[in-house]
């Protein structure tokens, strides 16, 4: 698969990069370290990345604002993203051809040709894979930044299940450029006072159901109040998550007509659950979408049956 990819970058002169909406670490990660990779060792290819900024990760790369037109005839490359509806900028499928890098459970078969795997950490690590794979390749520094920072954060910085051999292994492979790992981690973890405060607010009213579900239901008069915004709301779902007897949990965080909500687990399968209420993820850790808090209820409800069992 690898070899395939890097014959079809070959073949086209223009790549552009999306990832998913509400971008985390490894979305912006992978999407950039591959644009780094392909821009050291492909000169000639004229390589973009495109979607939303996210404020809190901006740090870490900006996007590109490109015209239609280069979509005519450009390879589209979709990482981190495991179905159509979730793909950040709809221009996605106006090229000439699309590949999709994943590692979450296959829901939506897009792309010639997909590139998934599920037991991979990150699609960031699946990127890794490319240039450990290759060692004729240029590894940049700023190409191991980024995807360093993608394996960082979706294994909690290396904390996760999720976490194998081969994560170390290609972490291994990424420090040995010499970027500076102790700023990253300052700027990846920095949170504003209005953060800090909300923090505490969050730990001192969750809830902690009998079954070991916990959760926490923010509205929007709630976090504009720390003048804040969904986003860095929705940041703070771990922030009980060290409470001991805690199995699953979900931080709410309402936007407009609708609320977030981010699921996480110690054990229960949640990805399942989250596909029922308009997400989905890992098994892990997913999200999804709820119209009311009155349905919030009943995921809470279905966490708790679920954790219960």
């Amino acid at each position: 698969m690898i070899n395939q990819l890097l014959d079809l970058i070959q073949q086209y002169d223009t790549i552009i990069i999306h990832r998913h909406v509400r971008p985390d670490p490894d979305a912006i990660g992978s999407q950039g370290g591959l644009a780094y990779l392909i821009r050291d060792n492909f000169p000639g290819k004229k390589v973009y990345i495109v979607g939303e900024e996210s404020d809190s990760l901006r740090f870490l790369i900006p996007m590109d604002q490109i015209e239609d037109d280069l979509y005519k005839d450009a390879l589209v490359i979709v990482c981190d993203t495991a179905n159509r509806e979730r793909v950040s900028d709809d221009r996605f499928a106006s090229g000439a051809r699309m590949i999709k890098i994943d590692h979450h459970p296959l829901v939506d078969s897009y792309g010639d040709p997909q590139w998934v795997n599920t037991q991979s950490s990150s699609t960031s690590e699946m990127i890794a894979s490319i240039y450990q794979s290759h060692p004729e390749l240029t590894l940049s520094q700023e190409a191991a930044r980024l995807l360093f920072a993608g394996i960082v954060g979706d294994t909690g910085r290396f904390q996760f299940s999720n976490v194998t051999s081969d994560t170390f292994l290609a972490a291994a492979a990424l420090i040995r450029q010499p970027f500076d790992r102790q700023s990253f981690f300052d700027q990846l973890y920095k949170r504003s006072l209005n953060q800090a405060r909300l923090n505490g607010y969050v730990l001192e009213h969750f809830t902690l159901t009998e079954e070991g579900v916990g959760y926490m239901k923010l509205s929007e008069e709630i976090i504009r109040s720390y003048k804040l915004n969904t986003s860095d709301a929705s940041a703070l779902v771990n922030c009980f998550a060290n409470v001991e007897h805690l199995k699953a949990w979900v931080l709410f965080s309402e936007e407009g007509t609708v609320i977030r909500a981010r699921l996480r687990s110690k054990g229960p399968a949640i990805n399942e659950l989250a596909a029922v209420y308009h997400g989905g993820g890992h098994p892990l850790a997913s999200g999804a979408t709820v119209g009311s808090w009155e349905e919030a209820d009943r995921l809470i409800a279905d966490l708790r049956e679920l954790c219960k069992q």
